[in-house]
């Protein structure tokens, strides 16, 4: 690794985002790779680690997927109409709860707490296990969940009751048979959706957000900022109307 020169990192990166045409993150997780591979065998003595920082490429993780009032209204009666329960029943689950798609794979039932009202996330992400939670529409959902595999730990199976690896064909006939634009995505979508709801409504602080999307970094749920500023906005715009109506039934009064 001491051989290893900043131009070779440089073409590196040229080659797989140019010629592999690999994303930023996925030309970042490689470079992480080689990063961890260095370190070990540094700490190992086997030989010498890169001499210098690697320079990652910067990531835009500021996408923040919405649905208009039309297409939310479209896509929860494509998700009643679908036979695939299992499918149908994670989309809402996100909307319900904003949970990721791979917490959702993992769910098992002996996570969700019936009697105190609330789901445990475990290992979200690779961190420290946290709990959301239990609202009402997400517990009807789940008391009255079909189970296939009824031996199955999980509450959405895959494959012989397994742990599921993948349900993206599924999700997506949904989300066509609902005309949503193709760059939505069916169900990191749906979890936007979920925290731009509940940003714009005005009825929750970003700090109960973050906490409610399981974000350890807040400056994830700082995307949702300028839709709690709109909503601040509107509070504001009433209080004033108020103010005036007061102020213009004096005045009348007063003539």
């Amino acid at each position: 690794y001491s051989e290893i020169i900043p131009l070779d990192i440089d073409r590196l990166k040229r080659q797989l985002e140019k010629k592999k045409n690999l994303k930023p993150q996925t030309v970042k997780h490689v470079l992480a790779l080689l990063v961890r591979l260095s370190n070990y065998a540094e700490n190992k003595q086997i030989c010498d680690g890169l001499s210098f920082k690697i320079e990652f490429p910067k990531i835009d993780n500021e996408k923040t997927e919405d649905l208009n009032a039309d297409e939310l209204n479209r896509l929860l009666v494509a998700i009643e109409k679908d036979e695939n329960i299992q499918a149908a029943n994670m989309m809402k689950m996100v909307l319900y709860t904003g949970m990721r798609r791979s917490e959702l794979f993992k769910l098992k039932w002996e996570d969700i707490d019936f009697d105190r009202g609330f789901i445990h996330i475990v290992d979200p992400k690779g961190k420290k296990s946290q709990k959301i939670p239990l609202n009402d529409l997400a517990r009807g959902l789940l008391q009255n969940h079909e189970r296939p595999f009824p031996d199955s730990p999980y509450v959405f199976p895959g494959k012989n009751g397994n742990q599921r690896t993948d349900i993206k064909n599924q999700v997506n006939g949904i989300k066509e048979k609902a005309g949503i634009p193709k760059t939505f995505r069916a169900l990191h979508g749906l979890r936007h959706v979920y925290a731009s709801m509940l940003a714009s409504s005005g009825e929750v602080d970003l700090y109960t957000l973050q906490k409610l999307l399981t974000h350890k970094d807040p400056r994830m749920t700082q995307r949702y900022a300028h839709l709690r500023d709109d909503a601040l906005k509107k509070a504001s715009s009433v209080a004033a109307r108020i103010v005036q109506g007061i102020a213009e039934e004096k005045g009348n009064d007063e003539k």
